[in-house]
């Protein structure tokens, strides 16, 4: 197993030992630190193991992450609809 994979195995235990913890703010801001460490892990995991291992990661990064994926997901349809979309 690569570095990178240890480091995004590591990160994934850490964000769901985190999760189990109350937190006032909804987890908002463990949210912010791991969207900040993992988009270069993704790239490091990237330049490592290639496209396929890459969107595995992705993915289960999603999965952790949901909530900022959904209100990313939600701005971008207003975003478009502003812009002149449907």
């Amino acid at each position: 197993m690569t570095l990178s994979l240890v480091l995004a195995c590591v990160w994934a235990v850490v964000a769901n030992l985190g999760a189990m913890l109350p937190s006032r703010d909804n987890h908002w801001r463990d949210a912010y630190v791991l969207i900040g460490l993992g988009a270069p892990l993704l790239g490091f995991v990237l330049y490592e193991n290639g496209l396929w291992i890459g969107l595995l990661v992705l993915g289960a990064a999603m999965s952790v992450l949901r909530w900022p994926v959904i209100y990313l997901a939600r701005w971008l349809r207003q975003w478009g609809r502003r812009r002149g979309g449907r």
